[in-house]
Formats: structure tokens, sequence, C-alpha cells
């Protein structure tokens, strides 16, 4: 914490230093400098260029310009419908690198409206420069800057609710009663429920001694909740200081409105504040710092997770105290020493085999408060080496990044009391109670969960530009770059560490060529293999400069081909070591159960891998080709990426070179097989965006188009299958892909089950479950059966976004797609069996009498070891178009405004995930064990001053 106060203190100290130098500057000079000529710059690896010198493998989103037209709180909310090449990663790889203002952070600590630019960096020519930890693509974020002239103020404020998409739907306590007793037969037992209780199930007559519960009832839900945010931006400055700042305030409620649940929240405040100095013609700095807190706050009471297993006919959780009877003063006694009396009304029911729930756990288990806390400082110094050599300059940077959450939690005991039911003298009442627990109150709060991120950034850089006989354009950088992340429970910290090296050319604009490297750095390897070096090549062409081009359609046309080879440890880990240090080591450890006396019950050794010296990167290799340009005017703009490569040298375990007895089996079992870089993955695709702009008389028109499709699949891998299983193997698949068994319907009787393959799943395979397909021909149905089922990512992702904009108004809608991918339905509300809640879903079970309709396996109170597995009986498309958003702003006409302090007012109203379309939509909408997806619907006020 310390490093954050030295660095709010110098930023302090260099701004007042700064202003005070300012002041004297004439105002008059100001108000007439000119920066319509400068093309738009994007900010790239280290560096801005313009746009137009743009090589493959990059695209840019004007955030602020979206903004305005379109309000979201999710900082990446345009990235995957703006731009082609992302699809929740980056050109098919996970992980991407999320860096704002040239530090290493979260994408989710800053919000749209502080963002000016988001650049995408995609191709490995693109990424190089930030090393290995950037290897798999990078999302760099820049926020806003000041500007000259007059102090301005920004305030935007809105509020909106969400609503509800869908809830899982459960039966009621008859019919689950009812089925239930239907699984008790299929399993060849005795029913648990007689026809009299489900009858008083049914009636509803008293719901407390024969409970129907619906825990997604309006008894204990609201329709929707609120969400409302504040946000003020303050910008100005002069040609010696510029400053932008910016504070907000954001809350959200809950659905929830049982106990103390009507009081959950979630809240955000946050302030960024950042400075610009000329402190001298030849020096400039930055400095930049953002404080964020957030807050959760919610009883302790599983909720969500209670809807998904609590059966309706459990429990009543609240019992009216109306029946007890008066004059029975041993039930009344027990009840008035409760602390919960709910309303003056009820009591806590349960009985001795549900001694809690969520209903109850509302009203009396205690509270908890999710706290984190952000606090970000860096600064930048930009030195102009001119007077050594022109075009040479210098640059270093400093930033450091602290992160606390803790929980804030109130641990409450209750008791909860059981009755026994009589109706002696006609209708119910509680003939006594028995208490199971106590009602205790420590009134002490717990601090729990501790947990910190120290992150630091430091690096520092020269770079060369000269323009010679204005047409040959020389750019060179070395940059050497550090960051580094400390986290809390982790006993190595996460290291980045690189050296750059930048050299292109470009003649008039036309031909360009780029060579690119770096040179990371990796504790996760053995000595001799830490430095490696990455290599890229760029060549560019700009064909509408030829002479030879003539007048076309084209406005710009450029062609870029790049490749090269990137050196990332990041995929040096494992299941048990995800920090992925020392793998290179063996290990040897203590065991056994027996020892003597001096060796602390252990007696054995175990060996658990080998060295291995080779250990070294992982490859990424790679050559893309691109074409951007416009047309007609820019009535038409595009930009197409093809990719091509390789993730070369994965790390594995090859059992396959080893003899078996390098493999030690039974006690203490072991193995001598080190790890080694062997695995390699094929990854291809495409992305494109186009955008089309048309003015139709007042109306002004833009539709944009984008998408991406790739595919990674497994080339290489260390495995031995016999030819009966050659099915199993990987190789060729993609690696986000499903397995499982091929299902071919149910098993309609004995004599069935008698002539097909034995299924081995452990479970006695009985008439209405699911038969399987014998892959291999052996007779029996176990895991070597399993085939590829498809991938459950999404191959194509498309997205859409148009503006119309008429007079004042805009209208602005946004559309994602998602094509070709599959899930599985084996959530508690498809796999349904033992003691578990049932779903409507039921309802189409397979019976004697429906064996020849039935959507769903015969109901069982067993594991369902056959049927709930992976296999394609579970298996849907994820297809789907989703309405994003649809916001409609007005901007108040300034001759309305004038005479008054507001320089630009404008109103809007959006919807948000409107609509999904898709023949899935019902699963696809429906979260089952957590909080419900929602549509949310906004207003919001937006005043320039």
């Amino acid at each position: 914490m310390k490093y954050i106060y030295i660095g709010l203190a110098i930023c302090i100290v260099l701004a007042f230093s700064s202003l005070k130098a300012s002041a004297q500057v004439d105002l008059a000079e100001t108000e007439n400098l000119d920066n319509d000529s400068i093309q738009r710059k994007v900010e790239v690896a280290f560096r801005s260029i313009n746009e137009q010198d743009l090589l493959g493998g990059v695209s840019v989103i004007d955030v602020e310009a979206l903004t305005e037209k379109s309000y979201t709180l999710s900082s990446l909310a345009f990235v995957e419908n703006a731009v082609g090449g992302v699809n929740g990663n980056i050109w098919g790889m996970n992980e991407m690198l999320v860096v704002v203002d040239g530090m290493v952070r979260d994408a989710n600590n800053v919000l749209p409206t502080e963002i000016q630019q988001i650049t995408i960096l995609k191709g490995a020519a693109a990424v190089v420069l930030y090393g290995s930890r950037a290897s798999k693509g990078v999302i760099q974020i820049t926020t806003k800057r000041g500007k000259i002239g007059d102090p301005s103020l920004n305030i935007r404020v809105n509020t909106g609710v969400h609503v509800p998409k869908s809830y899982p739907k459960y039966l009621g306590s008859a019919e689950y009663m009812t089925f239930y007793n239907e699984a008790r037969v299929n399993d060849r037992l005795d029913p648990s429920f007689s026809i009299e209780d489900i009858y008083r199930h049914s009636t509803g007559d008293n719901p407390y001694r024969y409970p129907n519960l619906n825990m997604y009832s309006s008894e204990y839900l609201k329709s929707m909740y609120n969400q409302s945010e504040g946000i003020a931006e303050i910008f100005g400055g002069d040609e010696r200081v510029r400053y932008y700042a910016t504070t907000g305030y954001y809350r959200q409620g809950s659905l929830l409105d049982v106990g103390n649940t009507s009081d959950n929240y979630i809240s955000r405040m946050f302030a960024r504040g950042n400075l610009d100095m000329d402190l001298h013609e030849n020096l400039s700095v930055r400095a930049d710092a953002n404080a964020t807190f957030y807050d959760a706050s919610d009883a302790r009471s599983n909720w969500w997770g209670g809807a998904a297993n609590l059966r309706p006919n459990r429990v009543a959780p609240l019992i009216p105290l109306s029946y007890l009877e008066a004059n029975d003063d041993i039930s009344w006694a027990t009840i008035n020493a409760s602390r919960y009396i709910i309303d003056g009304k009820y009591f806590l029911g349960g009985t001795q085999a549900d001694q809690g729930n969520p209903i109850a756990d509302a009203y009396a288990a205690g509270s908890n408060k999710y706290v984190s806390r952000q606090f970000q400082f860096n600064t930048r110094f930009d030195l102009d080496l001119k007077s050594v050599l022109e075009g040479l300059k210098f640059r270093t940077w400093y930033g450091i990044d602290y992160a606390l959450t803790y929980n804030q939690t109130y641990f409450n005991e209750y008791a909860i009391y059981a009755p026994t039911w009589t109706n002696y003298d006609g209708p119910d009442r509680i003939a006594s109670v028995t208490q199971f627990g106590v009602d205790r109150r420590s009134g002490r709060e717990y601090v729990e969960n501790s947990a910190y991120r120290y992150t630091y950034n430091v690096g520092g850089m020269f770079d060369f530009s000269r323009t010679v006989n204005e047409n040959h354009n020389w750019y060179g950088m070395v940059v050497a770059n550090v960051w580094q992340r400390r986290m809390s429970g982790e006993y190595h910290n996460l290291t980045n560490v690189n050296l750059g090296v930048q050299a292109s050319y470009n003649f008039d604009h036309k031909y360009y060529v780029d060579f690119s490297s770096a040179l990371p750095y990796s504790a996760k390897l053995p000595s001799a293999n830490r430095l490696g070096f990455s290599p890229t090549v760029t060549l560019g062409w700009r064909p509408v400069k030829e002479d030879f081009f003539g007048t076309t359609v084209f406005d710009d046309l450029m062609l870029t081909v790049s490749g090269g080879i990137i050196n990332q440890d990041m995929d040096i880990r494992t299941d048990d070591n995800q920090m992925g240090y020392y793998l290179y080591k063996a290990v040897l450890e203590r065991d056994g159960w027996f020892s003597w006396a001096d060796n602390e019950g252990q007696a054995a050794a175990r060996i658990n891998r080998s060295d291995n010296p080779d250990l070294n990167y992982i490859k990424r290799k790679e050559i893309n080709v691109g074409l951007r340009g416009s047309l007609l005017n820019r009535f038409m703009t595009f930009d197409f990426n093809y990719f091509r490569g390789t993730m070369d040298g994965g790390i594995t375990r090859r059992s396959s070179q080893y003899p078996i007895y390098f493999t030690q089996v039974g006690y203490p079992s072991g193995s001598l097989i080190p790890y080694v870089n062997y695995n390699i993955d094929d990854r291809s695709g495409f992305d494109f965006s186009m955008y089309f702009n048309q003015d139709v008389g007042a109306l002004d028109l833009t539709l944009g188009v984008s998408g991406m499709y790739s595919k990674t699949e497994a080339s290489r891998r260390d495995e031995v299958f016999s030819p009966e299983n050659a099915h199993l193997s990987s190789i060729g698949y993609h690696v986000n892909g499903i397995w499982g068994l091929k299902s071919d319907g149910f098993f309609r009787d004995q004599d069935d089950i008698q002539n097909s393959p034995i299924h081995s799943f452990g479970e006695i395979v009985r008439p209405g479950d699911i038969k399987y397909k014998d892959i291999n021909g052996d007779g029996y149905i176990d895991n070597d059966d399993m085939v590829f089922l498809g991938r459950w990512d999404t191959p194509f992702r498309l997205g859409v976004n148009f503006t119309a904009k008429w007079r004042n108004f805009t209208l602005f809608a946004m559309a994602n797609g998602y094509f070709g991918g599959y899930g599985l339905k084996n959530s508690s509300y498809y796999w349904v069996s033992g003691e578990g809640k049932y779903s409507d879903i039921v309802r189409d079970r397979w019976t004697e009498d429906t064996k020849d309709t039935a959507t769903f396996p015969r109901l069982t109170t067993g594991n369902g070891a056959n049927n709930f597995r992976a296999s394609d009986f579970w298996l849907y498309k994820t297809d789907r178009v989703n309405l994003s958003q649809v916001q409609i702003t007005y901007d108040i006409p300034e001759s309305s405004l004038q005479g008054t302090f507001i320089k630009g007012l404008s109103v809007y109203v959006g919807g948000y995930d409107l609509l999904t379309i898709s023949k899935e939509r019902k699963h696809l909408e429906m979260n089952v064990g957590s909080a419900p997806q929602t549509r949310f619907y906004n207003i919001g006020v937006k005043g320039f001053f």
C-alpha cells in the first residue's frame, strides 16, 4: 500500500508544479491550435500509429463514439460485435492479455465511459512485443485523456429494472410424490407415500402440514429489481497541462424479497484521474490514478441452490402461531423462547431431517458482505532526445496495482420447530412442537477469505522515427518490459520478462516491411532454456497507390502477410500445478502407512516424476493474411483476416515412450516419466468486419457486420490404442470436444436387455433405461465406446449492429449470433435421480404405456449411473441469435439550450438482452442453481456543461 500512497503523492506534486508553469501560457495561443489535420491515432504495442498504417491482425474500436449512442456497463461489450476475431477468446486462443493504458490490468475495473479506444491485437507480429504472456492475443484499452480547452463537465444518470427471463419449472408436492413412488416401483421397491398423503398435499387445504413449497413464487421473489448509476466526468487544460477525471456510483438490488434478503445489494464506487503534463519542450509526463470500492451484501442464504434442490413436500418454512392451541402452555413456552417470531405471526418450521432451509436462513442465519478494494497508479515519462539524434526518443513507465478482497460475516445459529399435528376436534391443530437447534447470536463479525493481489509494471524503451526524402519512413524500437503479479496463497509470483526489438520501414505508405521480435525469459524452464527468441515478419502493400491500378471503386486497399514464431510459457502447467513452476524437476516424496519409530509414520518413498533438463517453450507458429480497405467514398469499409498455425510443444508425460516398469502401480504408486514438449494443436480460421454507410435524405444509416470462424484440432498426442479402440483417439478432433456414448433409444423390455451388449456402469439395467451402441464391438458398453460428439464452444460467431440517425434521434441496435456449437443438458434439472428434485422434464418419462413416445428415461431412486452420463441423448445445439441491445437517443436541440449553462443534453431509453431466437431458447435462457438471467430496461440522461 505504501507504493500506492507514494505514487499518489508524486502525481499531486507534478500536477501542482505543472499547473503553476502552465498559468503563464497565453490562452490566445491555445485558441489557434488546429488538430483537424492529425490523422486518427491507434494504440498498438508500446506506441501509437496512424490508422492507415495498421498492418494485419489488428482491429480498433472507437468506444467513445459508441457510448454516445449505446449505454453499457461492460468495458468489453462491443468487442465481440464491432470487429471480427473475438469470441470470448482471440482467434480461438483462450487467456488473452488485457492491457489498460500500458499496464496489465483487469478489464472489469474500467467502465466504457472511461474508455477512449480499444485495440485488439490478434496476429503474432501484433502481440510479440508484449512477451510470452501476450502470446494468445491482447485487448488493449486506452482511457480518456484531457483535452485542450475550458473545463468541461459531463454528467450521466441511468436507472432501470431487471426483469427475469424465466425460472426452472419444478413439480408440485403431489405430482412429485406420485412420480417418486413410480421411481420406487421401477427399482422394485415399495412406494414411499400413501394415496391419502398425496391427496392432502394436492388440496392445499393446510400447506403447513402438507407443504407444497415453491421457492420461485411471488411470495418470495419480486417481479423486478432496480439498477441505478451516476457518473461525472471533467476534463480540460491547455498546451502544458491536460486533465481528465471521472467518478461514479452504481447500485443494484436483488430479486429476493424474504427476510433479510430484501436488503441484498451490489454497489461500486470509483474515481479515476489522468494527468498529462508538458514540463519542457523535450519532456512530458503522465500520471494516472484509480480507486474502486466494490461491495456485495446479502443474507446468508443459498437461495438459488436451495431452490434447485429442496423438494416441495419436505418442509413448511413458516408456520402460523394460530395453529397452536391456546392452552398448550408447553408449546407456547417453547415457541416464545425463540428469537425469531416472524412478523409476530409465524415460527420457523422444519423437521429433524431438515433443520435448516433457505427461507429460515434468510431470516436468521446472519449476513455476509463481500468487499473488494482496488487501487492503481501509473506514471510515464517521455523524453525527446533530438539533441542527440533527430527522431530519437526515450520512454519509461511504472505502474502498481493493489487489490484486496475479504468477507465480513455475522454467523447466527437458529432453532427450528417440528410440529406434531392432530385434528381430534375437526380442524388441524398443533399438538406439540419439538425444538431442534438453538438460537445463538455471537454479535461478533468475522473477517475471512482475505486475499490480495499485487501487480507492478515497469519498463523502458528507445524508439526512433525518421522520414527521409518525404517517402522513406523508418521506425525502430528497443523495449524492455516487466510485469509481475503476487497473489496470496501462491508460492511463486507470476512473471513476464521481455526484451522486444522492432524495425519497420514503409515507402510512401505503399510498401511496408516490419520485423518485430522478443527475447522472453521464463523461470518455469531449466536455466539453460529460460531465454527464448520470438521473431516475426510482416509485409504490407497498398495497391491503390500503384499507377497500374488506375481509377477503381476502391478508396483504399491494404494487403498484409505476416508470419512468426512466439515462444510462450502460459501452457506450461498441469492440473495439480497451475502456476507451472519446477515441472522440469524430479519429485521424490515420502509415503507409507507404517514406519520405524523415528520416521513419523512414513516408511516408503514415491517418485512422482523425473528431471527433464530439455523442457522448453511452447511455440505459437503462425502465418496470417489480411485485406483491409474501403470503396465508393467509404460506402463500405472492410477488414478480412485469415490465420493458420500450430501450438507446438505442449507438455505431457509420454507413457508410450517408456517401458511399463517406469510407472509404479500398487502402493506406493509413482512414475519416473518426466514432462516433455510433445503435443501439437493445429489452429486455423478467418475473421471479417464490414461497415456500410448510406445517407437517404435526412436519414443517416450504418450497418456493421462482423464475425469469426475458428477451429483448433489435436495434431499430435501421446496415444496408444488397440485397433478396435482407434475411435478414442483425439487426433484430428477439436480440442474443445464433447466426448460421450452414442444412444440407441430405450430398452423396451427384458428381452431387449438380454439381446443387447452388457451395460457395465455398476447399475442394474431395466426397461426404460438408455441403450447405447457398442462402438468397438466387444460386447460391453463402457467408456471405451465413447466417440466425439461435437464442440462445446462456438465455431462461428456473428455480430450485427445498426445505427439510424434522423434529425436529433438516433436508433442503435446490436445482435449476436452463435453457430455450430453443442452442449449437454447435464444439470440437476435434467439428470434427475436418487433423492433429487423433479423438474417438469420427467413428465415425458418412459413407462410401459409411453414406451413409443417417451423422451426421458424411466424414473429411478438409484444413482442413474447408466442414464446420466455424457451421451448424444443429452446433446443439443447451442445455435442462437441474441438481440443484445436496442437504444433510442434524443439530443435536445441546441437552440432550446441557448441562454442556459447547459451545452448539450441527451435522453435515451434502451433494452438489453431482449430476445433469444433458438430452438433451445427455453434451455438457454434458464439458469439452474443460480440467479435467473434478466432483461434490462434502462432510461438515462446525459448532460454536457
